[in-house]
């Protein structure tokens, strides 16, 4: 059997066909997928706690199920990555963070119990930093996870072992979370699709600051399509979440029709693009990059504009509630045991604490005329496109980029400012791949929409998708699995654990 076409590399739509005609078994598609962990996880450490047992007993189940007739869910015999904040029964859930270590629980959490009742199948859990507190996904727990198109570079984060295990072919589904670009960026960076719903679209019941919304879990995979199939299943009614509107049982948004989006006419269209919101540090590489993509793609739009929303204090509304959530749920570890805290949770805990109440009012108010702003563009512009991430894939030895272009971030979030412009207002987002940088490493472009039209996002997405494939300069190429396999144990490299 070829790397063309091995089970592994399928999508979650392709193999879920297969299955239903009986072409391919739930049980063959996991042992695919093993096999491909087996041969160049050891090159880039994605999935870091396994149950390869309960999958190939869950797929044998599964195929079981079918030949007696039953009816198969949406995501039957699809073995699934799970990001290492969610629990899943009898696997470790340690959020990064050595203070977790070794936490088992015994139950699936909603998200995962959820994915399961749909047919899929858990395969293990995908690192992220400690906490997922930034964009490397690096902890003292598990160590680094390197970039499968290019093992020296940061692969993103903080969904970084998602984002790799989608790209090497572990599985064609894998959940992600994001605050300020967690499963954009990573998915950028390692050629696949992320996407970040509107607030409460995918239920958060547990964010311990639940009428703060801003980081919420989303679908990753490696097509907008398999993206929808994913929500379709993740956005579920659940009145625990403040921001998930249920009435007589049912959302206010039609679950199904995230798997099946509407055809859009591109032409049509009003689409605004800006390279950084008037405020993101955007490097000139990205920049560049973003023109040569844009350039490609204007022949295939209708109305284009280069404008962008009004997003005065973008940055310290996000600093503010960035850091109130931090405050809220890592102070106590910060006091009780600081050693085993990584610098990012330590120094957003301590920005927490310089803030005062004044200033907690002051940027709570500002993310009301934040939001009223965008409302405004929206009116008169129905997508808005620009790049994903700020900088280029860097050497993942950097905790964060400290300068761009030779000025200085003053935080080690602070260059996440293209993901969370859209995190303030709660606008669903999705990056998808759109060529690759002139490190020869891939560019994510990343399209916005109106807050709750997720289904539209999905759908320009989807045709974008489509053009792209067919230019050259800009299809996606996924990594050599080859040269993975024989590359050296990245655990043996210089760094593998960072340093508190």
């Amino acid at each position: 059997m070829t790397e063309a076409t091995n089970p592994a590399d399928l999508g979650a739509l392709q193999a879920r066909r297969l299955i239903a005609r009986r072409q391919l078994s739930a049980t063959e598609l996991a042992e695919a997928c093993i096999a491909r962990v087996e041969a160049v996880d050891h090159a880039v450490n994605a999935l870091v706690a396994r149950d390869f047992d309960g999958m190939l007993d869950g797929a044998r189940k599964a195929d079981a199920r079918q030949a007696a007739g039953e009816p198969l869910g949406p995501l039957h015999g699809l073995p699934v990555g799970i990001k290492d904040m969610n629990d899943v029964a009898g696997l470790p859930t340690t959020y990064g963070s050595e203070i977790f270590r070794d936490n088992v629980p015994t139950h699936d959490d909603a998200l995962v119990a959820g994915l399961r009742a749909a047919g899929a199948l858990p395969m293990g859990k995908t690192n992220n930093p400690e906490w997922s507190a930034g964009a490397n996904t690096r902890n003292r727990v598990y160590g680094t996870t390197a970039n499968p198109h290019d093992l020296t570079r940061n692969c993103g984060g903080s969904s970084g072992g998602s984002a790799v295990a989608l790209a090497c072919g572990y599985a064609p589904l894998a959940s992600g979370s994001d605050l300020g670009g967690s499963l954009r960026t990573p998915a950028a960076y390692c050629g696949v699709v992320g996407f970040r719903p509107s607030f409460g679209v995918v239920p958060g019941i547990g964010r311990v600051t639940g009428l703060l919304p801003q980081s919420t879990s989303g679908p990753m995979a490696r097509s907008v399509a398999d993206c929808g199939l994913m929500l379709s299943v993740m956005a579920a009614p659940d009145r625990r979440d403040p921001f998930t509107m249920v009435v007589d049982g049912r959302t206010a948004w039609d679950p199904a029709g995230f798997a099946n989006p509407k055809r859009v006419d591109l032409g049509s269209l009003r689409i605004a693009v800006t390279e950084d919101f008037g405020f993101a540090p955007t490097e000139a590489a990205t920049r560049n990059h973003f023109r040569t993509a844009l350039a490609a793609l204007l022949p295939f739009l209708g109305d284009v504009e280069d404008r962008a929303p009004d997003c005065t204090d973008a940055d310290r509304i996000f600093a503010v509630l960035r850091a109130v959530m931090f405050l809220a749920t890592h102070a106590k570890f910060v006091d009780e045991t600081p050693h085993l805290v990584g610098p990012n949770v330590t120094d957003n805990v301590a920005e927490g604490r310089r803030y005062s109440a004044a200033d907690v009012a002051q940027a709570l108010a500002m993310q009301g005329d934040y939001h009223r702003r965008w409302q405004a563009f929206f009116e008169t512009c129905d997508f808005l496109i620009c790049p994903t991430a700020t900088v280029v894939p860097r050497d993942w030895h950097e905790l964060y980029p400290t300068e761009i272009d030779g000025a200085p971030t003053r935080t080690y979030y602070h260059w996440l400012g293209l993901a969370y412009a859209s995190t303030i207002p709660g606008h669903p987002s999705i990056t998808i791949p759109c060529g690759r940088d002139a490190n020869g490493v891939p560019f994510g472009l990343q399209i916005i929409g109106r807050r709750h039209d997720d289904a539209g996002v999905l759908a320009v997405a989807a045709e974008l998708e489509s053009i792209i494939a067919g230019l050259p300069d800009l299809a996606p190429r996924g990594p050599d699995i080859a040269a993975l396999r024989r590359a050296p144990n990245l655990s043996d490299a210089l760094g593998f654990y960072p340093e508190n």
